[in-house]
């Protein structure tokens, strides 16, 4: 099998996950925090992420490309974020809520930098979505995994009506 590992940040991680784990191709996900200083001993807590502790709310997302390609996977990625948007997203403000593309392979990296082209033409600037190799990944506590399963109201900056596309 040939999966592929990529990580997303597009706001509040409880309703990236449910969104990115209804499709096809997706194997496995897990949120997370991203991209901050490394955390010596012990991961960072979601306390000291919101306290911006400079990590970002991601999910690490396992795919298979044969199934579902990365262009297509970050076609749904912009379904669900606002591109222009800076430490921000939905209700949600603080530099963890920062939308970024981190990747794990320089083909990754070309695919998203097209993406990220196409879309700043569509809009007619420069979308503030990060891309970067990712540089770390902490899981995030238990009760964070798979959280508006568990708390079908909990607030989550999605749409509902995109939570159930297929």
């Amino acid at each position: 099998m040939n999966y592929q590992t990529i990580y997303l940040a597009g706001g509040c991680f409880w309703g990236t996950e449910k969104f990115f784990r209804q499709f096809d191709g997706v194997i496995e996900t897990e949120v997370g925090y991203a991209n901050g200083p490394a955390a010596g001993e012990s991961a960072p807590t979601y306390e000291e992420v919101c306290m911006s502790s400079g990590h970002a709310e991601t999910v690490r997302i396992e795919y298979d490309p044969k199934i579902l390609p990365l262009r297509k996977l970050l076609d749904y990625y912009f379904m669900v974020i606002d591109p222009v948007s800076v430490n921000r997203q939905g209700n949600d403000v603080g530099i963890q809520y920062r939308t970024g593309i981190y990747y794990t392979d320089e083909d990754q990296k070309q695919i998203a930098e097209e993406k990220l082209s196409e879309i700043s033409k569509e809009l007619g600037c420069p979308s503030a979505v990060e891309l970067l190799p990712i540089s770390n990944f902490y899981p995030a506590e238990e009760y964070h995994q798979r959280y508006l399963d568990k708390n079908p109201g909990g607030y989550c900056h999605i749409p509902a009506r995109l939570l159930n596309l297929s």
